[in-house]
């Protein structure tokens, strides 16, 4: 069973933006296929953005010698929320593509690193979102390198879905497995676990929102530093349900494993997938109480449809 939420159409074959998957199997399918796409790059005079697992850069700087239109950065510096990385990538990419120079990007995520069912969830989300993000970035494409040595069919079918392109053999081709079209197909929300707390609220219950999810998350162990980035993230989503969702909404906060959540929903419809993942304008006015979660949590589920609402689920690591 799934849900959806309704978005414009990502980028598809036919996009300028290039967005392609490569599964391989080993370390010399990683450097051949990688390989490739730089010298593609660095014949057409573009530059090239790689964001992959510190043994995979290895790999690559040992056969670079310091290429000067090659740059490696860490995708950790990011922070764990997938939320951050659209505008991450942004960021790299404008960086290097000074004047009109076209970019590439090689970006492989370490998978077997996600931290819960739910961080994995997001990880595909956001491959999928970056179909809509750079949708109309002529200059940019990007290789997401996939290991498929482990023969997790379901899990590479998965990602497939996500990617409109698919490299073998050293040339790229349309992705029969793509979905394309104006949804995209969420994984469904687990249920709070027992025992969870719950608070309706309105305008005007703000400060027991933050009293509420404060002494819970100290009791579940969130640290300090933590319990007061919560407070401006629980603020702002509240406000958010208060502001656009009929004036009122309900908070849940429970502990699962070893993460501490808060969950608001609200009648409001979100309609805009990339919300919260591109950074505000500094002319803009609102639209910042999302990107804010995204800041400061360490992972931001959201659902939202038309006839069944939206809930925003604010994640935060606890220490084991």
């Amino acid at each position: 069973m799934t849900e959806t939420v309704p978005s414009k159409a990502p980028g598809g074959p036919e996009s300028p933006f290039r967005h392609e998957l490569y599964p391989y199997r080993g370390d010399a399918q990683f450097l051949s296929g990688t390989l490739g796409f730089i010298q593609e790059a660095l014949e057409g005079g573009e530059a090239v953005v790689v964001a992959v697992p510190s043994d995979k850069t290895s790999l690559l700087r040992a056969e670079l010698s310091d290429e000067p239109a090659v740059a490696f950065v860490d995708v950790t510096t990011a922070g764990p929320n997938p939320g951050r990385l659209v505008a991450a990538w942004s960021a790299w990419m404008k960086e290097r593509g000074e004047g009109d120079r076209p970019v590439r990007g090689i970006g492989e995520t370490a998978w077997s690193q996600a931290r819960s069912a739910a961080h994995l969830s997001e990880l595909r989300y956001h491959e999928w979102l970056l179909n809509r993000a750079f949708a109309h970035s002529p200059t940019w494409s990007m290789l997401c390198p996939y290991d498929a040595a482990d023969e997790d069919q379901d899990a590479l079918r998965s990602l497939s879905r996500c990617h409109p392109l698919i490299r073998r053999d050293g040339q790229y081709a349309t992705n029969e497995e793509y979905l394309g079209g104006n949804e995209y197909a969420f994984d469904v929300l687990s249920a709070p676990c027992d025992p969870f707390q719950e608070l309706s609220f309105t305008q005007g219950d703000l400060a027991a929102i933050r009293a509420k999810v404060s002494q819970c998350a100290s009791d579940a162990g969130v640290s300090e530093t933590k319990l007061a980035r919560l407070a401006v993230a629980v603020t702002e989503i509240a406000t958010n349900s208060i502001r656009h969702a009929g004036g009122q909404g309900t908070l849940r906060t429970w502990t699962q494993d070893t993460t501490f959540l808060c969950e608001f929903r609200d009648s409001g419809f979100i309609a805009d997938a990339m919300a919260g993942r591109s950074r505000p304008d500094t002319h803009q006015i609102g639209g910042r109480g999302l990107w804010l979660a995204h800041q400061l949590c360490d992972l931001v589920e959201i659902r939202s449809t038309r006839d069944q609402g939206t809930t925003v689920r604010l994640h935060m690591d606890v220490p084991r």
